[in-house]
């Protein structure tokens, strides 16, 4: 490739910038987030079932082959092909297994290749219907590929096995892709033990068709990674996607692009001039790509959606998953789509040129002998073949629709996804994209003018799993995610979770509506006219005909003497550090805190993370306090609180309030303490017959149980103004521990008492100690004496010798019998009489 100094002298600065700058994006990259799930549900969640498979002796279920009926699925496992009964919603039942493993002589051969013998079991890699009666499979059967074809009824595999070289890889963590089209086999794999020889290749060929592959000595391939491949009617072509060397890039070191490939049904290779190769083979480069970053250039999974009912064939919409080569984009991974109008248009514009002999690529404009890509160039002249055999790469890549990415997350990195239009209530339809993650999550998105809304997340499978897949059953709304330890099945919706209109409308699920007959969240369709939804703007005043609540939520009928109803009450210690909770109703939704007439100052109150209110009680902050959970332009009470000071440790009830005996029945009442936002913990109902209970304790408080929440009509929570009988209902008398406060004081008493007369006593014995007069014992053990005898030898000296009459004397100055020293009239030294 020829380049002007100019030209050169640009690629020199990209190539010394491209540091600096993969360095500058990575500092901005944390800044930025994606969308987050509005509600989640962790493995084994009872709000949310799935339905699973596992067996013992089944593993690496992980290629997946769906009837036309949607009633059976094929299974691809190590060693095993199975046939699954997926009739039922809530149950996969094993109808079938076929055994197929390789012998004791083959594994024998695979360990001494220098393989694993962990990796050397047949691994099903290709599945897919052959005819109406047969499924054609493909497994790496000890790192020497094997193909078969099996009866869909009986599953039983014919006695004659193909050989699978360029069907199916032989290592089996390495990615490919195969998809039948008229019994023809198309397949995107490698084709020889090492991995080295990667090819697009036809097999199973009939009538006037032949077996074809790619050239593997002119450098159409450059080491790729097989995603998928898809089969396009109109246009009588099978694309590929890939991701691969872009060696257009020569400034950047093995630069990853991903392409889409395209090749003719039609083709039967040249005369001459590519003879059983590819004369219809040319690929593309999509780039998806956010404005001003690096591109997510490394193509992880795609699907097709075809266009809506009644629309051209060049609406057809492939959406993809791409990551970053760098860890420098604004995001993990990222979702883009492209139209196959754009692809085609692409395909049929202007082609790089190929210099065989320096490998270099340019856009050199020349004289156009053929058009690469264009069905029918099996009659062409070898003038012409010659010339599509250089120049298979287009000039223009393909952008994704909308000129940038669908979604972008910072917090995921995604991995599969499938894609499905949903046709809603009203005849409006929407793209609900069912994503899957490398922590084990699935993410229900739904794609909307304003934005992508995660409608949920559930974890599936907990990681690691290396090899996954991925398929929509539409009839019966589930998503089978086939994983290395089973299968699952996912429904795609979860209505009946949405237990209120308001909750109904705020999860914004298409698959979802409110009956206003039933009074119950109900899956949706077109023909449900009469249901509520708006997925587009959750108006929940719109769809439920209720506002959210006005501003003076403490005393709506009593503003006049502001007496407001206790709420929970809460008693507390002055100087005391209290921390109220509130429980969210989704992960969107925005927890503030309110008092009548009062403004929550940040200087004495604390908002914490996770929507609770934290502060000290003093005075001032004593009184009611109301949680509200706001999302999307409708509020919600969550909680009422009644913050008291404690009169004294023997009564904690509040003044005036109707004091009701332990042994008199509570009559049966239905309470929640709180409402039942969403998932987690902090959900709690107590059942009819059951008495209200605390369900929260504060960091250094007592709360007794006090009045409740209820749901009222319209989706909202407000508090319990009266019980059985029209009365008030005030709270109870917290607990007395006057019995142990008595005890604990005795106890005290008895102990001060103990230590007094102990030591008392031992002051007495030590007085009468030294002022009795000692009596000479007639002998003493020498080896029995104390520390203060034992270092000092004159002491020793005089207690010898205490038997000598001049000790008994007591001069002046002298000692007593007993050691002590005497004054001048013989008594103790320094002792009062």
């Amino acid at each position: 490739m020829s380049l002007r100094p100019s030209s050169i002298l640009v690629v020199m600065e990209m190539h010394s910038l491209l540091p600096l700058t993969v360095a500058l994006l990575g500092l901005l990259s944390p800044c930025l987030t994606g969308p987050t799930p509005r509600v989640s549900f962790s493995l084994g969640t009872p709000g949310r079932r799935v339905s699973r498979f596992t067996s013992p002796d089944v593993s690496n279920t992980t290629t997946l082959l769906l009837s036309d009926d949607e009633e059976t699925l094929y299974v691809g496992a190590r060693d095993a092909v199975l046939a699954l009964d997926v009739s039922h919603k809530d149950a996969i039942i094993l109808r079938g297994k076929l055994d197929w493993s390789p012998s004791e002589k083959d594994l024998e051969q695979c360990s001494m290749k220098g393989k694993k013998m962990s990796d050397c079991p047949n691994f099903i890699r290709v599945l897919q219907f052959l005819n109406s009666t047969h499924i054609y499979a493909c497994g790496t059967f000890a790192f020497s590929p094997h193909c078969t074809s099996i009866n869909s009824e009986t599953l039983t595999m014919s006695l004659k096995l193909d050989e699978g070289r360029g069907r199916c890889p032989y290592d089996p963590y390495q990615r490919n892709t195969a998809i039948i089209v008229d019994g023809e086999l198309y397949t995107g794999t490698v084709a020889d033990y090492r991995g080295n020889r990667p090819v697009i290749s036809r097999h199973l060929s009939g009538g006037v068709h032949v077996d074809l592959k790619l050239d593997d000595t002119l450098g159409w391939l450059e080491d790729p990674t097989f995603i998928s491949s898809s089969f396009i009617a109109d246009e009588e072509k099978i694309y590929f996607f890939f991701s691969e060397v872009g060696r257009e890039y020569d400034f950047v070191d093995k630069f990853i692009v991903s392409r889409v490939s395209q090749i003719c049904m039609s083709d039967v290779g040249g005369q001459r001039t590519l003879q059983r190769r590819w004369t219809t083979f040319a690929k593309a480069q999509l780039l998806c790509q956010a404005e001003n970053e690096l591109p997510y250039n490394v193509l992880q999974d795609i699907d097709a959606l075809p266009p809506a009912e009644g629309a051209p064939t060049d609406d057809t919409l492939f959406y993809g998953i791409f990551t970053s080569q760098w860890s420098v984009t604004s995001g993990r991974s990222a979702v883009c789509s492209f139209r196959q109008a754009d692809i085609r248009s692409v395909f049929s514009g202007n082609y790089k040129v190929l210099n065989r002999d320096t490998l270099r690529w340019s856009t050199r404009v020349q004289e156009k002998v053929a058009n690469p890509g264009e069905c029918g160039l099996h009659n062409a002249s070898d003038n012409a073949l010659r010339f599509v055999k250089d120049n298979f790469l287009t000039d223009r890549s393909v952008f994704p629709s909308g000129r940038g990415p669908t979604l972008v997350s910072a917090d995921h990195t995604y991995t599969h996804l499938t894609v499905h239009r949903v046709h809603a209530p009203h005849s409006r339809a929407y793209t609900v994209l069912f994503l899957l993650t490398d922590s084990g999550f699935l993410h229900k998105a739904v794609l909307l003018p304003g934005g992508v809304h995660i409608v949920e997340e559930l974890q599936v499978f907990e990681p690691p799993q290396p090899i996954l897949s991925m398929k929509l059953s539409i009839s019966k709304g589930l998503v089978y995610v086939g994983t290395s330890g089973g299968l699952v099945g996912v429904p795609a919706a979860n209505c009946s979770f949405y237990w209120t209109c308001a909750q109904c409308v705020l999860a914004r699920d298409p698959f979802c509506g409110w009956d206003p007959v039933s009074r119950a969240c109900v899956g949706a369709s077109s023909d449900h006219t009469h249901l509520g939804q708006d997925v587009d703007g959750g108006n929940v005043k719109e769809v439920c005909g209720v506002s959210s609540m006005n501003r003076d939520r403490f005393c709506p009928s009593k503003r006049s003497s502001g007496v407001c109803p206790p709420g929970e009450l809460v008693w507390v210690s002055l100087n005391e550090v209290v921390r109220l909770q509130c429980s969210a109703t989704s992960r969107l939704s925005r927890q503030t805190w309110e008092r009548p007439n009062s403004r929550l100052s940040p200087d004495l109150y604390l908002h914490l993370e996770d929507g609770g209110l934290s502060f000290v009680a003093t005075p001032t902050t004593l009184g009611h306090y109301l949680c509200l959970s706001s999302e999307h332009g409708h509020e919600q009470t969550m909680a009422v609180y009644l913050v008291k000071q404690k009169s004294s440790p023997l009564a904690q009830t509040p003044p005036g309030a109707n004091t009701r005996p332990r042994a008199d029945p509570v009559p049966p009442t239905r309470s929640v303490t709180r409402p039942r936002p969403g998932p987690g913990p902090d959900t709690t109902v107590e059942h009819e017959g059951t008495e209200a209970k605390p369900t929260r304790s504060n960091r250094g408080s007592t709360r007794p149980p006090g009045s409740n929440l209820t749901l009222r009509a319209d989706g909202a929570w407000q508090k319990d103004s009266g019980h059985q009988g029209g009365g008030p209902l005030l709270p109870l008398q917290g607990p007395c521990y006057l019995r142990e406060l008595v005890l604990v004081s005795v106890l005290l008493v008895l102990c001060l008492s103990l230590l007094i007369t102990s030591f008392l006593y031992a002051v007495r014995q030590r007085c009468h100690r030294r002022t009795a007069p000692q009596v000479a014992t007639p002998t003493r053990d020498p080896d029995r004496r104390t520390p203060t005898e034992q270092d000092n030898p004159r002491g020793n000296l005089f207690l010898s010798k205490r038997n000598s009459p001049a000790l008994h004397s007591s001069p002046p100055g002298g000692f007593l019998s007993n050691g002590a020293p005497a004054g001048p009239n013989g008594r103790l030294a320094n002792i009062p009489v």
